[in-house]
């Protein structure tokens, strides 16, 4: 989804730069606004006490974001001036595509809602921290993509911070085994998602919105038969909040804010850069931790305070390390030996 308006890159030689600078800080604070709306609005949606189906929340926003994707798909139709909407629609042969990424894509989010209905919001930052370590190994093993020293040293600094955090709610006596495992299967998830993306990316004419579109209607599909077996449809039964209004307008909002992460996202790198988009990530993180210290007037020590630190640390060092290296220009090709390009050619020498 896209409203049809031109990003700095266009008016850069038209805007003053404060305007410039007010557009980009509303965009951040967007971003910032929805995703962390998003954290608390699932945390509060998972954490009910009378309906335990964290398969059927997640569902329920999948089925959503189809229904928005759909919406969107009709206005840009009526209105293509305003909003800038790829055409969708049921092609069965990209969904078999497509399913691979769409298991990813749910093992991802359910274990990211699994931990964060376990751990909370103020250790979801830690709980949910190995996603750049998982980066690197598995574009290692995957990719056979090889780490710069300096990127290690950043992923060590987070394992760090990671393996304290825990160590920490372990001392405070709130820590979650089952919510450290699915975070950690999370973070898994995420970096597996971020490259079956790559790979799929050219099925759907490089749209992101039509990879979403598939990627929950397939998800759909999906849930069906997980909610069958975990027994979810029998507590849905008896939830006493079945018919309650407020419920179904709260989990609505959720899958509102689930949709709009992605255009928010898209938003934010293209009126800054993905360099600095990782950045406001890294910040937006440390901030919803504080709110969910002080919401939920909890008392954190100084060591605990101090694995946030060590991941946020190490994931903004990690982005700017990877920045750098991104814009060194590559190696020009080195000159073959005569040995060499006899090698290349299949030639013995005999």
């Amino acid at each position: 989804m896209a409203l049809n308006d031109s990003g700095p890159a266009d008016q850069e030689g038209r805007e003053p730069f404060l305007v410039r600078a007010v557009k980009i800080a509303l965009v951040v604070a967007l971003y910032w606004f929805v995703s962390i709306t998003m954290v608390f609005l699932n945390n509060y949606l998972l954490d009910s006490k009378d309906l335990d189906a964290p398969l059927f929340v997640t569902f329920f926003q999948c089925m959503v974001s189809v229904c928005l994707c759909g919406v969107m798909n009709v206005l840009s139709i009526m209105y293509p001036s305003c909003v800038d909407f790829p055409s969708i629609k049921v092609d069965l042969k990209v969904s078999r595509e497509i399913m691979p990424l769409s298991v990813v894509f749910i093992s991802m989010i359910t274990f990211n809602n699994l931990c964060l209905k376990n751990v909370g919001v103020a250790f979801y930052t830690v709980g949910r921290s190995l996603s750049t370590v998982f980066n690197v190994l598995l574009s290692y093993v995957i990719l056979k993509q090889t780490t710069s020293m300096y990127a290690m040293l950043c992923c060590g600094v987070i394992l760090g911070g990671f393996w304290l955090g825990v160590d920490q709610e372990g001392e405070a006596g709130s820590l979650s085994w089952s919510g450290v495992f699915f975070g950690v299967l999370a973070s898994a998830c995420v970096s597996l998602n971020a490259i079956y993306t790559k790979k799929v990316m050219p099925v759907v004419d490089g749209s992101i919105w039509k990879l979403s579109y598939y990627n929950n209607l397939n998800a759909c599909a999906l849930f069906l038969p997980l909610m069958i077996v975990f027994g979810e449809f029998g507590r849905l039964a008896s939830f006493s909040q079945l018919l309650n209004m407020n419920f179904w307008g709260m989990m609505v909002v959720g899958g509102v804010f689930g949709f709009a992460i992605g255009y928010v996202t898209g938003l934010q790198i293209k009126y800054t850069s993905p360099l600095t988009h990782n950045v406001s990530g890294t910040a937006k993180a440390c901030a919803q931790t504080v709110l969910a210290v002080m919401y939920y007037h909890t008392s954190k020590s100084g060591l605990w305070w101090t694995s946030n630190l060590m991941v946020l640390g190490g994931s903004s060092a990690y982005t700017w390390v990877k920045g750098l290296e991104m814009k060194k220009p590559s190696p020009p090709p080195r000159e073959s030996s005569e040995d060499e390009e006899k090698l290349l050619k299949g030639d013995s020498g005999v």
